[in-house]
């Protein structure tokens, strides 16, 4: 499988800032051939690299000027191995975080999914989602959690995500978030999917079913969108002015709901 994923983005600056990148593919994807380049003002400056204990990929820069040009594009020939099982995720990952208050959504949880465990408990948490939640395109707040998603009954990719999770730790499944390059997306943009951790494996919870599985690719992982951000600033104010996300894959595969995948 060869997958083809390319970003631009174009930021306004007022000032000085502190910013930080998550747009590249994550490590240990195969990557054949890749290039980021960043320019402020026209003049190409170097980002830091950074990378978390997920393999996410942080480039980070201080950027003072007016305008700032971002371009990244990489080609992913197959697959990653399975996503790393560790202890500690068991544990992280079962808590309540800032966007999935799986504490206050523990009564629903329990209703709509009473008995059910393992696979069973994660197609039911997906159809569960994917009835009660429409997909409306700006419909969500960056400050929403699930519980104010599931009360709205719409939103985006992520919200979709955080409520998932949310449900999913709720009954003591452990769940993150990753976010990722999704060809077959319509509109393309990022995408952001769950993960839970089911029969010693993470698996793949996409509850918008708008692309298939098989070909996303991981750029972060984390416990909500707090942690998976294409963008963080720290300094003075940005204005995102263009942003562009492309993603192909050259075996475009229909997907199957009924099936557990993983994210490679």
């Amino acid at each position: 499988m060869l997958r083809s994923v390319a970003t631009h983005l174009e930021l306004g600056l007022s000032g000085t800032s502190k910013l930080i990148f998550s747009v590249a593919a994550a490590k240990g994807s195969p990557i054949r051939s890749e290039t980021l380049t960043i320019t402020v003002d026209g003049a190409t400056v170097e980002p830091q690299e950074v990378v978390d204990v997920h393999g996410s990929r942080l480039h980070t820069l201080a950027a003072t000027g007016s305008e700032l040009v971002l371009d990244y594009q990489a080609e992913i020939d197959g697959i990653a191995d399975a996503p790393v099982v560790a202890e500690i995720d068991e544990i992280v990952y079962a808590r309540p975080s800032r966007y999935c208050e799986s504490d206050s959504l523990a009564p629903t949880a329990a209703s709509q999914f009473s008995g059910l465990t393992n696979q069973n408990l994660l197609r039911a948490v997906i159809s569960w989602v994917n009835e009660q939640l429409a997909y409306v395109a700006g419909s969500s707040l960056p400050t929403d959690g699930a519980v104010r998603t599931l009360l709205a009954r719409q939103g985006v990719c992520r919200d979709f995500a955080h409520l998932s999770i949310a449900l999913l730790r709720a009954l003591n499944v452990p769940a993150r978030l990753a976010a990722v390059y999704a060809p077959g997306l319509s509109p393309m943009e990022y995408h952001a999917v769950a993960e839970a951790f089911v029969d010693n494996a993470w698996w793949v919870v996409d509850a918008t079913q708008l692309a298939p599985r098989q070909s996303l690719l991981r750029i972060s992982t984390g416990r909500d969108a707090a942690d998976t951000a294409f963008l963080t600033n720290f300094g003075a104010p940005t204005t995102l002015n263009n942003l562009q996300v492309t993603a192909v894959v050259d075996n475009f595969e229909l997907d199957n709901p009924a099936l557990l995948t993983q994210l490679r």
